[in-house]
């Protein structure tokens, strides 16, 4: 067998939340290939660019990241892990700058978004919508831009040769996304090793078909963590419904598939998988580099 490490892509560029993230799910440290978009994503796996692909999906603070999921229905890749990462901003500018001295600042427009308390007491810096956070640092490095600064990870500042000039801004501090780690059919090896799954179905435009479904899961003792639904494009007010359930009995858990396959209409199972570590009142007294775990399983 090969030692060579996996390749992983991601939506960014080293220092980037999701590179964060592929470093906190695997084992070995792995080989990542950057991508600007998650449709790039995905094609990099389809072309065997990548073996596995790190895709946030959902965050404390802004939901859900809906296009996301109608990438991974419409694809044929498979969930087979999922990683929580504590999102921490950081204001980083050229060395020897100072926050006084700061009149730009870039970065990803929901990083900007989940600091706006901190900029409030600086009415005169300019926000500016960019690129990805880790782009934003790597940029102020390569072209040596003084009174520009970035939200960006302590790791990017690092990387890039930057200061921080302000710790921990994010207004929120119980800022968590949770990433999916996805892998073509090949790679997904099934097994009974897991106690989550992710489904995926529409409902006949019926009174209480919606009620059937989650009565039969309740019955079958399968714990719903997660319920989005997206409308399905050209089905006037029909619903795609993204479940994420968690079980003890993988018996149970397949039986109650099959007792809800006769209630739906599309019925898709997305993966499955074991759970990551969802307790946020353990992951806040802890760093991010020390949260790593093996074998479980932006905003960018």
């Amino acid at each position: 067998m090969s030692n060579a490490p996996v390749r992983v892509a991601i939506q960014g560029i080293a220092g980037s939340f999701h590179e964060m993230a592929a470093a906190n799910y695997f084992e070995q440290s792995p080989r990542i290939v950057s991508t600007e978009t998650f449709d790039e994503v995905f094609a990099a796996l389809a072309r065997r660019d990548a073996d596995y692909a790190v895709m946030a999906i959902e965050n404390t603070v802004a939901g859900s990241i809906l296009p996301n999921y109608a990438l991974l229905r419409e694809s044929t890749l498979k969930v087979v892990g999922e990683t929580y990462l504590r999102i921490v901003h950081n204001l980083v500018a050229l060395p020897g700058q100072r926050v006084e001295d700061i009149r730009e600042v870039y970065s990803h427009p929901m990083a900007i978004s989940q600091c706006r308390t901190f900029f409030r007491r600086l009415p005169e810096v300019k926000l500016v919508a960019a690129g990805d956070t880790a782009t934003c640092a790597q940029r102020i490095a390569e072209q040596r831009l003084t009174g520009i600064g970035a939200i960006a990870s302590a790791r990017a500042a690092e990387l890039y040769g930057l200061e921080v000039l302000a710790a921990e801004i994010e207004s929120n501090k119980a800022n968590y996304t949770r990433f999916l780690i996805l892998t073509d059919e090949l790679n997904a090896v099934a097994g009974r090793d897991v106690d989550k799954a992710s489904i995926c179905f529409s409902l006949q435009h019926q009174v209480g078909c919606l009620s059937q479904v989650l009565s039969v899961l309740a019955f079958y003792g399968m714990n719903l963590s997660k319920i989005q639904s997206l409308p399905i494009i050209g089905r006037e007010w029909q619903y795609l419904f993204y479940v994420d359930v968690c079980f003890a009995d993988f018996v149970r858990y397949r039986q109650a598939l099959s007792a809800i396959r006769p209630l739906t209409d599309i019925f898709e199972v997305l993966g499955e998988y074991r759970q990551g570590r969802t307790s946020f009142a353990t992951l806040q007294s802890e760093t991010p580099e020390s949260t790593k775990e093996a074998g479980t399983a932006e905003p960018c």
